[in-house]
């Protein structure tokens, strides 16, 4: 059974740049403002969830066996969807962190992408039972995904993502060796996780900020390859301050930046994706040669 078989709903996308969804939550605003606010938003969300689609589409074509899994430890139960390669031995897994936007169709097909390389990918839904009546990512309506992502609390993160990685590193089809991947929100994730997880082989951030404290930085037991983009200064102009940090703990740090690409381009820069620019598709390009190599090296 391909991936096609095992489309959900994917969650509505309301901004590619995190920042608005901060600026909008913290805000001050009247009540009048707010609704029609509300109005306007609904209307983004549509025009996003509809330019989604291609992400969608894509993904019911894959070749390739997806499927969900339910990964329990302690009272918790986190979804994950597990997408397998075509490949004759065992081979390292990768966990894939979503963005700010949760456990999206998008996020999915980066797995699935993952494992068109040669790879075992699990795609956690880190707001599994945060959503309405329980559920996870789906289950809620524009906006609110974002915010439920920033409620989330370190530890129960923590949690779930060593409770996929011990899951996935078990697979019959693993050789054991597991990596970290992460876009956005979940960049930041990865290098975060990096610091609480001494069994990563290796961590790669996408456009996500890394860890200020220089104690957390020298827990990190793994290589760091990092990816920004040379036009996401918010998030770019981060690296100096990661790459002392990571120098003076004596730990492998090595970030790229890619020119003139801006933030989101693994995503921004697939080739069906609307309005993709030149820079995000060479970045996008430049950076999946960058991660095979990685993972071929491990």
């Amino acid at each position: 059974m391909g991936a096609n078989n095992l489309t959900k709903p994917n969650a509505i996308e309301l901004f590619h740049n995190p920042t608005c969804l901060s600026f909008y939550q913290r805000t001050p605003m009247k009540k009048s403002l707010l609704l029609l606010t509300a109005a306007a938003l609904a209307l983004l969300a549509t025009g996003t969830a509809s330019a989604q689609e291609w992400a969608t589409t894509k993904l019911k074509a894959s070749r390739r066996h997806g499927e969900w899994v339910k990964v329990k430890h302690d009272s918790r139960e986190v979804e994950a969807f597990v997408t397998y390669p075509e490949v004759k031995d065992k081979v390292p897994a990768v966990i894939v962190i979503h963005e700010i936007f949760g456990l999206s169709d998008w996020a999915r097909l980066a797995a699935d992408e993952v494992a068109e390389a040669g790879y075992i990918a699990i795609a956690p839904d880190l707001l599994s039972g945060a959503g309405p009546n329980g559920g996870g990512t789906s289950s809620f309506a524009g906006g609110e995904v974002g915010k439920a992502i920033r409620d989330l609390k370190p530890d129960q993160k923590t949690a779930d993502l060593n409770a996929i990685l011990d899951y996935v590193a078990k697979l019959p089809s693993c050789n054991g060796k597991v990596v970290v991947m992460g876009f956005c929100w979940g960049g930041s994730e990865t290098f975060r996780f990096a610091t609480e997880n001494k069994d990563i082989k290796a961590a790669l951030p996408f456009y996500g900020s890394g860890p200020t404290d220089a104690t957390a930085i020298a827990r990190i037991k793994c290589p760091v390859y990092g990816f920004y983009g040379g036009n996401d200064n918010r998030v770019t102009s981060t690296v100096a301050k990661s790459t002392d940090l990571m120098l003076a703990a004596g730990k492998v740090y090595e970030p790229v930046i890619y020119e003139g690409a801006g933030h989101g381009f693994m995503r921004g820069g697939e080739p069906e994706a609307p309005n993709a620019t030149a820079a995000d598709k060479k970045a996008r390009t430049e950076a999946w040669d960058r991660i095979k190599k990685i993972l071929k090296g491990l």
